[in-house]
């Protein structure tokens, strides 16, 4: 995908979301699609003892709320592009900074955060581009945590990112896309479903800016 086509896609699933943002909230959903990689990130933040956080693509902040309230972090950031979700998520939470910016060029400092966690949002990025710049905000011995959609089929991921632009990676390829910005990985596995949620596999990758 050129640079101008992923420009547009973004524009395209940012206004989609913006549409959406009310029915993200759905306690169903949330329950049986969102919060089992929830609990897989918090549990490790609350491990690694972060205190500074970034939530990125963070939607209508859901994880950003459930973060604050339970770890209770010195900073928790929650950035989205999407105006619609960042307006149910200022509505949530008024604890938590809520910011407008792409995965790809986060308004941190250099070695500014201790963990950087995204759900549910990866296949949508320039994943290289984005994990470069997870690397860059974070402090040495900083977390960086990412749950997306995998399938548990190679050939049938081969065959769904032929036709659609977003990209659902491996667990070797998102092992070669960590290594490469640098990340050494200490964790992957799949997500925990209930058996009539399991047609939603997605893998979390975890690992630290050395």
């Amino acid at each position: 995908m050129t640079e101008a086509q992923r420009r547009g896609l973004n524009s395209a699933v940012t206004g989609l979301w913006t549409f959406l943002a009310p029915a993200y909230d759905l306690p169903i959903l949330q329950r049986r699609i969102y919060r089992p990689p929830h609990d897989e990130v918090i549990a490790g933040l609350r491990s690694h003892g972060s205190r500074k956080i970034a939530d990125i693509a963070c939607g209508t902040g859901i994880l950003s709320d459930r973060i604050e309230r339970e770890l209770h972090p010195d900073e928790i950031y929650g950035v989205d592009m999407s105006d619609g979700m960042l307006a149910q998520a200022r509505a949530r939470s008024n604890r938590v900074q809520w910011l407008r910016a792409p995965a790809e060029q986060l308004p941190f400092d250099d070695a500014a955060l201790d963990a950087v966690v995204t759900t549910s949002a990866f296949h949508f990025f320039d994943q290289p581009a984005a994990l470069r710049e997870f690397h860059r905000v974070l402090r040495s011995g900083g977390l960086v945590a990412v749950s997306t959609l995998s399938t548990r089929q190679p050939r049938l991921q081969a065959s769904a990112n032929r036709w659609k632009p977003q990209h659902n990676a491996s667990p070797a390829e998102l092992r070669s896309l960590f290594e490469g910005a640098g990340f050494a990985i200490s964790d992957q596995h799949r997500i925990r479903r209930s058996s009539w949620a399991r047609i939603v596999s997605d893998v979390i990758t975890v690992g630290a800016k050395p």
